[in-house]
């Protein structure tokens, strides 16, 4: 729908509701009915000042793409973010117009859901604002700020804004409707788990614990958001870390493997730090020597995952079960007489998983791997690198390098002959990918034959972008959740630098199945007890929240201090849980081999060709974009593609629905492509999927 028949359609439907709701002598005396009212007359306010901000976005945003092909910036992607927001108004206004006459309309429902879309609108109105700022203080084509002041007045307007609405009854509404239901699971999940997570508990124990305390978050949307919000924004790295790495926990990883691709190999691999003797790549008789990971506490094992669709030549060796330990699970490898082995394959993936450098290992990955296996008939080593704070940079690149290299010595005993070797890596992920292949090229070893990235982290410094103001409003990627991950991996927080221990899966799932039952019954005890009794603070949140939403016009005293960065008359909603987001601030961000977008044109001369496979709804699309222009401009081969509609992390939600299921076989043709050397796309963008 072109913008103008847009803001046009929103304007009649809000006259046509208000004049329906005029009309009902029945609702008239009604306060939700008035509250109505109130509330379509802000959005028709709002919807007036918005469309004149995206009509100059509109002329101008075509400036920031890759390519006429591969449109997709965060300038785009605000406006697609607004009209997403106006699109639900007008369906709801609709309704209600049609329907308020109705014996089963519920006004007070209406009126709460219309009122909560209205203070989306009110904030997205302030990021367009804050955009607009960006537009004219940027130069020409460049996405990120270089102004570190405005950058800092942009994290004080986040800390400040309200953001509860928009993990509520909001939650997730620009993103593909199949995927809705799953992230209310995982904002219901994370705040019930934050319930628990002091209490001394297992991993599992705490998610039995959270399954009892989540009913009263399902059942009202404004205590769940006011919930979330009040986690994201005094957000402990530890809690995070133990939230997304229940997914580590053998039960539950067992469960999603059910529905995961059988492969015939699957085999968790630990290779003692000793130096390797590589042949150089500018001249085979001569040797280069690669040093194990030293970084913090000296030499160390680097831990790693084989995973194979079909067991072939080599994988079941001797020489390579040597790695695996002598308590080697029977299901990690199907061997028999009568199985025949499959010959060496010309290709080998590598593979580094995501988690934002300080959460979870190959495991949270298996499933979307064991599809690519299949797919490409092809061997996959993911690497388990030592993850932050506990291990920052460099640790994990100096592993990741080390495994790789690694990997190209051993190629045989991993059932390939390594003719053609593609890195593959989701966001943390993406950036080992490129540093990896950075620091080979310096060391003088064999660069790999291509990268696929997805999503990738290319800037880890606080510079502000348009996309990155979508961490207003993301469940997967908040400001104060991409700060942490920052300031964990650049070593900002360097007392919590220690050797990381390896868990044995195994104790881990005894100790987990001792305590689940008493945990379970802990857990229902507490939520009988929740039922029964009174819960003042939590009334306080509920009461706060639906206080900010029949309120869309903040007082006077929650108005910040300091230089404006909207127009007068205008203020966005204030948060009621204030808090200080602790901006990282040390030099290792602008190393190049943390922020490669940094790097200079002589450290990325000489890459392999590079697919990055972003999303338009990813805080970290500017990354992309940016580094898939810089690349470009030094001629080194890039393409680009941007996909709709998907969130940060899609790779690990591909069996959630058709959406991500095509974006994961998008990420596997670009990885095909690297094998089979076709060069035809070589530097060309690609079609945006919608």
């Amino acid at each position: 729908m072109d913008h103008r028949t847009v803001y046009s359609t929103l304007e009649a439907v809000c006259v046509e509701t208000i004049a329906a709701l005029t009309r009902l002598e029945s609702l008239r005396c009604s306060d939700a009915t008035a509250r109505l009212l109130v509330t379509m007359t802000h959005i028709q306010e709002h919807g007036r000042a918005v469309e004149g901000l995206v009509t100059g976005f509109a002329a101008v945003y075509h400036h920031f793409d890759f390519d006429p092909q591969t449109p997709g910036n965060g300038y785009r992607t605000l406006v697609k973010v607004v009209h997403s927001c106006i699109l639900h108004i007008i369906q709801k206004g609709r309704y209600i117009a049609t329907n308020c006459g109705g014996v089963f309309f519920r006004v007070e429902h209406n009126a709460g859901e219309m009122q909560t879309y209205c203070v989306a609108l009110c904030q997205l109105r302030a990021l367009l604002y804050l955009a607009q700022r960006l537009l004219g203080e940027n130069q020409h084509g460049q996405l990120y700020s270089q102004d570190r002041e405005l950058s800092k007045r942009f994290v004080k307007e986040y800390t400040s804004m309200h953001k509860a609405c928009f993990y509520g009854r909001c939650l997730g509404f620009q993103f593909s409707p199949s995927l809705r239901p799953f992230l209310q699971t995982v904002v219901i999940s994370m705040v019930s788990f934050g319930d628990n997570y002091k209490k001394h508990q297992t991993r599992l124990g705490q998610a039995a614990l959270s399954f009892f305390t989540s009913g009263k978050y399902v059942v009202d949307p404004e205590l769940r958001g006011a919930e979330f919000e009040r986690i994201t924004q005094n957000l402990d790295m530890h809690f995070w870390k133990t939230f997304w790495n229940i997914t580590e926990t053998e039960l539950i990883s067992s469960l999603a493997s059910i529905t995961s691709n059988i492969v015939q190999v699957n085999l968790m691999l630990t290779v003692p730090g000793e130096p390797l003797v590589l042949p150089l790549s500018s001249d085979p008789n001569l040797s280069v020597t690669v040093s194990p990971p030293l970084a913090h506490w000296g030499p160390g094992p680097v831990h790693m995952r084989l995973i194979s669709h079909s067991l072939r030549q080599g994988q079941d060796s001797a020489e390579l079960l040597v790695f695996s330990g002598p308590e080697t699970p029977l299901r990690s490898l199907t061997v028999g007489p009568r199985l025949q082995r499959a010959c060496l394959s010309p290709w080998l993936l590598v593979h580094f998983h995501g988690g934002g450098f300080v959460a979870q290992t190959s495991k949270s990955h298996e499933s979307y791997l064991k599809s690519w296996s299949r797919d490409l008939n092809v061997p996959i080593l993911s690497v388990d690198y030592s993850l932050a704070p506990e291990a920052p940079f460099p640790r994990a690149l100096e592993e990741c390098f080390y495994a790789y290299c690694w990997a190209l010595k051993n190629c045989n005993l991993l059932g390939s002959t390594a003719e053609r070797v593609c890195l593959a890596g989701d966001s943390a992920g993406g950036n080992l990918c490129i540093t990896v292949s950075m620091k080979a090229m310096s060391h003088g070893v064999r660069a790999p034959d291509g990268i696929m990235a997805a999503y990738p982290a290319t800037l880890l410094t606080t510079d502000a972008s348009p996309s990155r103001l979508l961490t207003l409003i993301d469940p997967v990627l908040p400001l104060s959740v991409l700060y942490k991950c920052i300031t964990a991996y650049t070593g900002a927080d360097s007392g919590s630098v220690q050797q990381v221990q390896q868990l044995d899966t195994l104790s881990a799932l005894g100790q987990d199945t001792a305590l689940l039952l008493r945990d379970i019954t802990q857990g229902a005890s507490s939520w009988l007890q929740s039922l029964l009794q009174e819960k003042p603070a939590a009334q306080a949140s509920t009461s706060r929240a639906t206080n900010g939403l029949r309120d869309p016009t903040p007082h006077s005293e929650d108005v910040q201090e300091g230089p404006r960065e909207f127009p007068e008359g205008f203020e966005p909603l204030r948060s009621g849980c204030l808090a200080e987001i602790r901006t990282p601030c040390t030099p290792v961000m602008n190393n190049p081999f943390v922020s490669p977008l940094l790097a200079p044109d002589s450290l990325l001369k000489g890459l392999p060709p590079v697919h990055l496979v972003a999303s338009a709804l990813d805080a970290l699309l500017d990354d992309s974009v940016m580094f898939a222009k810089k690349l470009r401009s030094i001629g080194q081969p890039v393409t680009l593609t941007v996909i709709e509609d998907l969130p940060h992390g899609f790779l690990s939600l591909s069996q959630l629905s058709k959406e991500t299921q095509e974006a994961s076989n998008l990420c596997v043709g670009r990885i095909r492509e690297v094998f089979v050397h076709e060069p035809a796309t070589a530097t060309r963008g690609q079609p945006i999927l919608s």
